[in-house]
């Protein structure tokens, strides 16, 4: 899949804004109040960064600076899946928080705009979820991104 870059372009990454609770929640405002949807999604794909930010990390490694077709989301994935094949399991993850960041930002005023924003939204949270529980359950994702490990234990 080729990611397609607008005039603009994804942030560059903020300080972390606190833990994956704090990344939730934040995830829950956009979704309940997301405003100008170019900002929004601007936000999640920021938010995705300090995801991936955080496996790297818990990793002892340093999140790299680079950018992978135009978006470092998808060169921290890429840092982040060295080693852990597992890891890949969120890769189409990644690359559709970026697509859905593509169709928003480029025609801000599409009919589908507010559709695409909440699925931006929900793939930001699958995102989360998957990663959070990765650190938790190191075999997450080795046949699906399911968490079925996490329910069963009751988390």
């Amino acid at each position: 899949m080729t990611v397609i870059i607008g005039a603009d372009t994804p942030p560059k990454p903020r300080k972390d804004i606190g833990g994956f609770d704090a990344i939730e929640a934040r995830i829950d405002a956009i979704a309940s109040n997301p405003g100008s949807a170019a900002e929004a999604a601007r936000e999640l794909v920021t938010i995705g960064e300090e995801i991936l930010e955080c496996w790297i990390k818990a990793r002892g490694e340093d999140p790299v600076d680079e950018e992978r077709e135009g978006f470092r989301l998808i060169a921290l994935h890429r840092q982040g899946a060295r080693g852990e094949p597992s890891f890949n399991a969120c890769r189409e993850t990644v690359r559709e928080l970026a697509y859905h960041y593509n169709l928003i930002t480029l025609d801000p005023s599409h009919p589908d705009t507010e559709k695409r924003l909440r699925l931006a939204v929900m793939v930001a949270k699958h995102l989360c979820l998957f990663v959070s529980g990765k650190m938790q359950v190191a075999g997450l994702g080795e046949f699906c991104c399911s968490s079925r490990p996490l329910r069963s234990d009751g988390q």
